[in-house]
C-alpha cells in the first residue's frame, strides 16, 4: 500500500510535509503541494482514506460544467436542482458549495486540483452537458460521487436522471389522442443524452399508435427562446407547411416556435398545437400558456444528495441509476 512515508522517501521530503499537503493543511508551498499530489497520484495513493476524514467536515460540492453553454445557460432549471440538494444538505448538517466551470481543459484541471486538496466529502456532478470523457476525469478524484441529470452506460457510478423516454411518450400520446394525427418534432440542434432519450420515447409512441416514425417531419432548432424563434421563422418563410401539432425537445424551443408561428399569423392551438418539455416558469405566463411535461427538479436534487449521503457512509460494491418519472401538464397551447 502506498503511504505518505513512501511518497516522502521518493521525493526526499519529510513525512510531515507530505501529510500536510495531502490533507490540505498549511505549512508547504503551493508548488511543493502540487508536486506531492501529482506524485501520489502516479504512485496510486488511495485518496479515499483522506476523503473519509473530510466527510466529518460536512462539505458537499455541486459542480456544473458547461461544455457548450447551450443548456446550462438557462439558470432557473438548475437553481431548482440546487435547491433540492441544499435542502437535504441542511437537514443533514452538511454545507453545500456550488462550483460552475466551463468545459475547458484548464478549468477542469483546476477544479480537479481544488477537489483533491479541499475538505470535500462528496460531490454531485450535474451532467446535463457533460461527455463521458469529462465524467471519467472527475472520477479520478477518489471521493464519493453521484452524477445528476444524465447517465453513461460504460461509466460505473451512481446517477439520478429524468425518465425522458416516459415523458416524451406521454407527450406524443397526448398529441395523437387529441389531434388524431402524427406530430411533427422540433428537435434541439444541440444534442445531449436527455434529448436523445426524449426522441426515443417519441418514436416509440408514434409506432405504438400505428404511425411510421420514418415519416415524422423533424426540424432542428436552437435550444433557446431567441434561437428557436429565429430558426422557426426561417422554416416557415422557406415555405414549409405548418403541422397540426408539434412536440418540442424543451420548453425554450416551444416558446420560441409559438412566437414565430403567431408572428406569421398561425393561431395556437386552433391552427397548430405546440407542446414542450420541462415546465419552466415562462411557459405558465405565455399566451397561450404552454402544455408541457413537468420535471420534479427539487425532488431530483434531494434524491441525488440522499444517494450521495448513503455512499459517503457505506462502502459501495455496486452502483445504481435512479430514474425520476415525470407528469403531463395540460394548458392552452395543445
Amino acid at each position: 500500500m502506498i503511504t505518505a512515508k513512501k511518497i516522502a522517501q521518493k521525493l526526499g521530503l519529510s513525512e510531515t510535509a507530505v501529510s500536510m499537503a495531502l490533507n490540505n493543511r498549511p505549512g508547504v508551498s503551493t508548488e511543493t503541494k502540487r508536486l506531492i499530489i501529482e506524485t501520489a497520484e502516479e504512485m496510486g495513493y488511495d485518496f479515499s482514506r483522506i476523503s473519509a476524514k473530510r466527510q466529518e467536515t460536512g462539505d458537499v460540492y455541486c459542480i456544473f460544467c458547461r461544455t457548450r453553454n447551450a443548456i446550462l445557460s438557462y439558470d432557473p432549471i438548475f437553481s431548482e436542482l440546487t435547491e433540492g440538494i441544499e435542502q437535504e444538505c441542511s437537514a443533514n448538517n452538511y454545507r453545500l458549495k456550488t462550483v460552475r466551470i466551463s468545459g475547458s481543459d484548464s478549468e477542469i484541471e483546476r477544479c480537479l486540483e481544488d477537489l483533491r486538496v479541499s475538505k470535500c466529502g462528496g460531490m454531485i456532478l450535474v451532467g446535463t452537458e457533460l461527455t463521458e470523457e469529462i465524467t471519467r476525469r472527475f472520477m479520478t478524484v477518489k471521493i464519493p460521487f453521484v452524477l445528476l441529470d444524465t447517465y453513461f452506460t460504460a461509466v460505473d457510478c451512481s446517477s439520478v436522471l429524468i425518465n425522458n423516454t416516459q415523458g416524451a411518450y406521454l407527450a406524443a400520446g397526448y398529441l395523437m389522442d387529441t389531434y388524431h394525427t402524427q406530430p411533427a418534432y422540433l428537435r434541439s440542434s444541440f444534442r445531449i443524452p436527455n434529448f436523445e432519450e426524449r426522441r426515443q420515447g417519441f418514436v416509440q409512441a408514434v409506432r405504438d399508435y400505428g404511425f411510421s416514425a420514418s415519416k415524422t417531419k423533424t426540424y432542428d432548432l436552437s435550444p433557446s427562446i431567441d434561437g428557436a424563434f429565429t430558426d422557426m421563422l426561417k422554416i416557415l418563410d422557406e415555405g414549409n407547411n405548418t403541422e397540426r401539432c408539434y412536440l418540442c425537445d424543451n420548453d425554450l424551443i416551444a416558446i420560441g416556435a409559438i412566437r414565430a408561428l403567431k408572428l406569421r399569423g398561425c393561431r395556437v392551438p386552433e391552427d397548430t398545437a405546440v407542446m414542450g418539455f420541462d415546465n419552466i416558469s415562462e411557459g405558465r405566463i405565455l399566451d397561450p400558456s404552454l402544455t408541457t411535461i413537468d420535471v420534479p427538479r427539487i425532488y431530483m436534487g434531494k434524491t441525488a444528495f440522499r444517494q450521495l449521503y448513503y455512499e459517503m457512509k457505506n462502502p459501495m460494491p455496486h452502483h445504481s441509476s435512479t430514474g425520476i418519472n415525470v407528469s403531463l401538464v395540460k394548458r392552452a397551447s395543445a
